[in-house]
């Protein structure tokens, strides 16, 4: 592991058993795991954790069985598609729609250890490291960590730190890596490509222009999908604390029950759709010399590449007819779906726990989280659209 990058990338697998001793004794970490895996016998768990000897052993023999409990619990099932677009022995950045804090990249991890791939390496923020064992388990999964509220001068530097080591993951250690397509979570599901994100990619690597730069990160769109997201309540919650107060901010409490809501309750289906590797797109870029314009087109390719990707269910269909008033998608929905989808968005909303909430107030959360399931469908219209007009 090259120096400038010891304190962002995951834990080499010369210290892997040094960082898992530590981490064994954690507190913390003992609660976690018997909270996930209530039946299980801790003293046994660190007996086979101090056994292993790297990251990928600790993907495979470890994290493999828990994402099969979280998918056996939690969803009814997690599937893909697109996966013979990708080359096994290749190297990409998987840039993602974000759903869920933890799962977006452990199921896509999934995905990858089932066909005998090694995962991904994750750039996660470091908001989210609220204790030292938490980084210590990040990094010993193949955690990247991605420095965030930093003052402009420190901030630039990060960007660069981070920017050169998934070209150096992707480029020297033949290591795919996945990212988010946006600082946190799409609150309303908009999934939309943050400029600056390209931008820190694009600061490292040869060459003048930045589509070429690009391209040597085998970027390759994929879509996640959630049937239902268990954070939908909380995000109506935030929207709603945030209209009475503008000046509303998340706790770190907050932060880690979004985590553990994310990762505990009831997903419905899950899907990941991988698209395909926008390098031949890239090369049309490359006459162009306008960084502006380039960054914009990039960001335009990933989120079509996203929204054509995504897996629509009933919810969807339901919500985005009641937001827009039609009946336009009552084909792909039941009678016995429409009341399934109002109780479940009534017990969603029976959870939100700020005080004196009103009719008109509890209104607004309803309609909040219908636009949340409205939007895939709504972006993945658009995306068809512009898709057959190219």
């Amino acid at each position: 592991m090259k120096e400038e990058f010891n304190d962002i990338a995951p834990y080499d697998d010369s210290v892997f058993q040094q960082y898992m001793s530590r981490l064994v004794k954690e507190p913390g970490f003992e609660n976690a795991i018997k909270y996930v895996m209530p039946d299980a016998n801790y003293h046994q768990v660190v007996s086979e954790l101090l056994k292993i000897r790297s990251k990928n052993e600790f993907q495979h023999k470890i994290m493999y069985g828990i994402l099969l409990l979280l998918e056996k619990k939690t969803t009814s099932g997690v599937t893909d598609s697109g996966f013979e677009n990708i080359d096994p022995e290749g190297s990409y950045l998987y840039i993602t729609n974000h759903r869920d804090i933890v799962l977006d990249a452990s199921f896509l991890g999934l995905a990858m250890i089932r066909r005998g791939w090694p995962a991904q390496e994750v750039a996660l923020g470091d908001n989210l490291l609220i204790y030292e064992w938490i980084e210590d388990l990040v990094r010993l999964n193949k955690g990247i960590i991605v420095k965030r509220n930093l003052r402009l001068t420190k901030a630039l530097e990060a960007a660069k730190q981070l920017s050169g080591y998934i070209r150096y993951c992707i480029g020297e250690k033949h290591e795919s890596v996945w990212l988010a397509q946006r600082e946190g979570r799409a609150k309303d599901s908009n999934d939309v490509t943050q400029e600056s994100v390209i931008k820190m990619l694009a600061l490292s690597g040869e060459g003048t222009s930045v589509a070429e730069k690009l391209m040597a990160l085998n970027i390759l769109p994929t879509a996640i999908s959630y049937e239902y997201d268990p954070n939908d309540y909380l995000k109506a919650r935030e929207f709603l604390a945030r209209r009475r107060d503008p000046e509303f901010k998340k706790s770190q409490r907050d932060d880690l029950f979004s985590m553990e809501t994310g990762i505990l309750q009831f997903k419905g289906q899950v899907h990941f759709a991988a698209g395909r590797c926008i390098n031949d797109r890239l090369k049309e870029l490359l006459p162009l010399t306008d960084k502006v314009e380039i960054i914009r087109k990039v960001c335009a390719l990933i989120d079509n590449e996203i929204h054509r990707g995504y897996k629509i269910f009933p919810v969807n269909y339901i919500a985005y007819d009641r937001v827009n008033g039609t009946t336009e998608f009552s084909d792909r929905y039941t009678e016995t779906d429409v009341r399934d989808f109002d109780a479940y968005l009534n017990s969603q909303l029976d959870k939100v726990d700020l005080p004196d909430i009103t009719a008109e107030e509890r209104g607004f959360m309803f309609d909040s989280i219908l636009t949340m399931y409205a939007n895939p469908l709504r972006n993945k219209i658009h995306a068809l659209t512009q898709t057959a007009d190219s």
